[in-house]
């Protein structure tokens, strides 16, 4: 395994392997600490920053070592949100899609490639309480500290499934008595009229895209958003958020209805 060492201007140094990579920000760094799954290799703070860990009494699995904001600039850049905290992991291990057998809700996203919205999209799936998001090895962002940043912690509490071919995995769902809802702003029918949805798989396209034919054939139904207003579109993030409510919504009405 190849080490790349870098130094900052104050000497402090960074060691990484090849495989590893720097998650920031003291949410996402607070949810990583947490996480069983996780191996950290090295805390970066500054002391404001490792103040504020304890007064969250977050337990720390290794020192952290002291550094300056000049070494969040020298290794992060400019832009990201770090508040003096970084944290060196290694990359989580996916689920199979045999994990999913128990699961109630899933998120699938057919190459969707731009990091801030697969990390938002992870965000909204962790606050309706989604058990799973599929993404494909081909096509999609690998998690880095912007994907991370974005999902603000809820890429370690989702499991992530990555598939090859997502066309085949969606037809494996679908055998196991999955609905699977195509999101598709010219589906024949509105998300809100699809019915009782107490077991399904919500596959979300690309922006301007959309969702390629060879996974549209796997949907059990395509579906669209009612969208009242003259602009019928929205961010795949934002239409996620969004069909997720719905979609949540139809699954308390019909167990209701059970319970009657």
């Amino acid at each position: 395994m190849q080490t790349q060492r870098k130094t900052n201007r104050r000497g402090v140094a960074y060691s990484s392997s090849t495989s590893k990579y720097l998650l920031y920000g003291m949410h996402t760094v607070k949810f990583v600490l947490a996480n069983p799954r996780r191996t950290i290799s090295a805390i970066y703070a500054t002391q404001s920053a490792c103040k504020r860990l304890q007064n969250c009494k977050v337990q720390l699995p290794l020192n952290p070592r002291i550094v300056d904001m000049h070494w969040f600039k020298t290794f992060l850049g400019n832009s990201a949100v770090h508040q003096g905290i970084a944290v060196e992991v290694e990359p989580l291990k996916t689920c199979n899609i045999e994990a999913l057998a128990n699961a109630k809700l899933v998120l699938a996203l057919d190459a969707i490639t731009d990091p801030h919205n697969v990390g938002a999209i992870f965000r909204s799936a962790a606050a309706f309480g989604v058990d799973a998001v599929i993404t494909t090895t081909r096509h999609s962002p690998k998690e880095t500290g912007i994907l991370a940043k974005a999902a603000s912690g809820a890429t370690e509490i989702i499991s992530h499934v990555r598939v090859l071919n997502l066309a085949d995995a969606l037809r494996q769902l679908r055998l196991k008595n999955f609905l699977i809802i195509g999101l598709d702003s010219r589906g024949a029918q509105l998300l809100e009229d699809a019915g009782s949805i107490t077991r399904c798989v919500l596959l979300l396209g690309a922006e301007g895209k959309g969702i390629q034919s060879v996974n549209q054939k796997e949907c059990s139904l395509l579906a669209r958003l009612k969208l009242p207003g003259k602009l019928q579109s929205l961010n795949v993030s934002n239409a996620a958020a969004l069909s997720l409510h719905i979609v949540t919504q139809c699954e308390e009405i019909a167990l209701r209805h059970l319970i009657r």
